[in-house]
């Protein structure tokens, strides 16, 4: 490892997160960091890291849009035929991280990925830019492809084929909600002495709260 890489660290002394100071549950706690995450102006500030397991049993990660989230889930969009949707078919479980840098935060998210209603994945779609909606039916997300120029082409044909009329969404396009169990919140401190709290989601339903060591 490069000495100059191996020097890299930056001290985090923002704020600080006790076992008494959270919300009672984790959704409450999520709430209370995005408000404070939304007046930060952070850039992308839904930008989380989804992670899923393939068939060969291996871990994949990629960056995904936050579009909504509510006691049913953390709901994301993409293609169902995608790695990230075949994988979520066959392996349910997965994780979400967000990283606010900016307040020296994180969020590690686990549970299972459902696909929301057809008629929740209509509504988002239909909110959707145009290029966007066309995007949704010229890509074949994940796949080998030709080049650039197909998809550029694909993307033109398919335009054209609507030429301004309603775009529908696409049968393999929706979105998944991930339902937490496990929820941790990570604040960066002093000495690389970092708060973590833990919340684990209870037989009877409840939340358990706990610290963990950084």
């Amino acid at each position: 490892m490069a000495a100059d890489i191996g020097q890299l660290r930056k001290e985090y002394s923002l704020h600080s997160l006790t076992e008494t100071g959270v919300a009672a549950l984790p959704l409450d706690q999520f709430t209370q960091w995005w408000d404070q995450a939304i007046q930060s102006d952070i850039e992308e500030v839904n930008a989380m890291a989804l992670s899923t397991i393939n068939k060969e049993g291996r871990p994949e990660s990629r960056i995904v849009l936050l579009k909504g989230y509510s006691e049913k889930g953390f709901v994301f969009f993409t293609n169902y035929e995608s790695n990230k949707g075949e994988q979520l078919e066959h392996h349910a479980h997965c994780s979400l991280l967000f990283f606010w840098k900016e307040l020296e935060r994180q969020v590690r998210i686990n549970g299972r990925a459902e696909k929301i209603s057809a008629q929740e994945s209509d509504a988002y779609f239909n909110s959707r830019p145009e290029g966007s909606k066309i995007g949704a039916w010229a890509s074949p997300q994940s796949q080998v492809v030709e080049s650039q120029e197909w998809l550029h082409e694909n993307f033109e044909r398919i335009k054209a084929q609507y030429n301004n009329n309603i775009i529908s969404r696409p049968p393999h396009w929706g979105g998944f909600a991930v339902r937490p169990d496990s929820m941790e919140f990570w604040q960066g401190r002093p000495s690389r002495m970092h708060d973590r709290i833990r919340y684990s989601l209870q037989q009877d339903g409840g939340w358990k709260i706990e610290r963990l060591a950084p």
